[in-house]
């Protein structure tokens, strides 16, 4: 299961980047600590996690502060039939519905104000291939430089 997945942490100076190891992570609690490690390192600011597995489906889960994460999964379910997928999709707590394949599920809103607005990010989800979704997010929340540094 090939995946990338790197954490976002907003910062007074810009944006700070790691690559995020999901393996270790056997629960969505374990994912959403993670979360709260970049926050707290980086002065409780917008966290933001991309992820994309096989080329198949992509993430993105938010964290603002002590409210709990927001989640976007591209295709719910590819997403859920991957070991990580259905690790994310255990936060959307409020989805009670399986997705017909190739729907996403989530929160399309969660980037608006870092310039992916809702149309946007479901265009992506529709049109775009994983790994050009996640790098056309962050052209427009202004971490491409800190992305592409961990694509290397």
């Amino acid at each position: 299961m090939p995946y990338f997945a790197a954490v976002f942490a907003q910062t007074d100076e810009g944006w700070m980047a790691a690559e995020a190891d999901l393996a270790e992570s056997e629960t969505s609690e374990d994912v959403t600590d993670l979360l709260r490690e970049a926050a707290l390192e980086s002065s409780g600011g917008t966290v933001v996690l991309l992820v994309e597995e096989n080329d198949a489906w992509f993430g993105v889960l938010r964290l603002d502060g002590e409210e709990d994460p927001r989640i976007f999964l591209s295709d719910g379910a590819a997403a859920h039939n991957s070991a990580l997928g259905g690790l994310l999709s255990e936060l959307l707590l409020d989805q009670t519905e399986p997705a017909a394949d190739g729907d996403p599920l989530g929160e399309p809103a969660l980037l608006a104000d870092l310039g992916t607005d809702e149309a946007g990010l479901l265009r992506l989800s529709e049109r775009a291939v994983p790994t050009d979704a996640l790098t056309d997010i962050a052209e427009h929340a202004g971490f491409t430089e800190e992305l592409d540094s961990l694509r290397i």
